[in-house]
């Protein structure tokens, strides 16, 4: 029996990357999609893909900066699909960079599409998760980085993040809503596009993964998700998963 067939997911972030891998993974397993993001066209190509799975999907062209925008964006999922089961807060659209090069704008801009949006969202997918709905919030490992340079603003924003998860799995484990983070590695548009601009850089970071290889977005990112949402780890909840080939020491 397949236990996730059926339910329905908002997945953020999920035109491209590790976002679409996530939501490839779960359509695979007959979950329906609510495909979240601020490109229309992205948004639609990873629609496509999932009906060709068999699914649902429906594209929502939403920047979640825009916190006072959704909770309409639940309502209209809800109302669209007819239930919610699983939230993915994928999408971020911080800075990265040197702190002093940084602005407050350019800083405020990571935590609004993070910690805020998540913070919006997991609120007004509260009602709806009641009674065995999952969570997953995507992290960082640059949160424990030995050297954090240029990645200062994603870590906090990142940090932020992960702490709100720790603090809903236990205030919301009585309403039977799970929640995790977890800090992957993939390889996403903007990895990719930076590994053939500096391969020897590209390599020296591969190198330091003990797996010797980045993530696949679906194989290795996506089905991890469906493994979190899923019955057999049904008594986890609150925890940070690495999903970075064994890079990361969270201690």
């Amino acid at each position: 029996m397949n236990d996730l067939k059926g339910k329905v997911a908002l997945i953020t972030g999920a035109g491209q990357g590790v976002g679409k891998g996530i939501a490839l993974a779960l359509a695979t397993e007959g979950v329906d999609v609510a495909v979240v993001g601020r490109t229309l066209a992205k948004l639609v190509s990873t629609c496509e893909a999932l009906r060709a799975r068999g699914v649902r999907a429906s594209p929502y062209e939403v920047d979640v900066s825009d916190t006072a925008s959704l909770p309409d964006l639940v309502d209209r999922v809800v109302t669209d699909f007819g239930r919610l089961d699983i939230l993915v807060n994928n999408a971020y659209a911080g800075a990265y960079g040197p702190l002093l090069d940084m602005s407050d704008e350019d800083f405020r801009r990571g935590f609004e599409s993070a910690p805020f949006a998540a913070f919006a969202l997991m609120k007004a997918c509260h009602p709806h998760l009641r009674g065995g709905g999952s969570i997953v919030n995507l992290v960082t490992s640059a949160m424990v980085r030995w050297d954090p340079t240029t990645y200062g603003a994603y870590a906090a924003a990142k940090s932020a993040l992960r702490s709100l998860t720790r603090t809903v799995a236990v205030e919301w484990a009585p309403d039977g809503i799970r929640a995790n983070s977890i800090a992957p590695h993939a390889m996403s548009p903007g990895l990719e596009g930076w590994t053939k601009a500096r391969p020897e850089e590209a390599a020296a970071f591969v190198a330091s993964i003990p797996m010797r290889r980045i993530g696949d977005p679906e194989a290795d990112i996506g089905r991890a998700v469906v493994a979190l949402v899923g019955p057999d780890l049904g008594y986890l909840t609150g925890a940070t998963i690495p999903l970075d080939g064994g890079q990361a020491f969270f201690g």
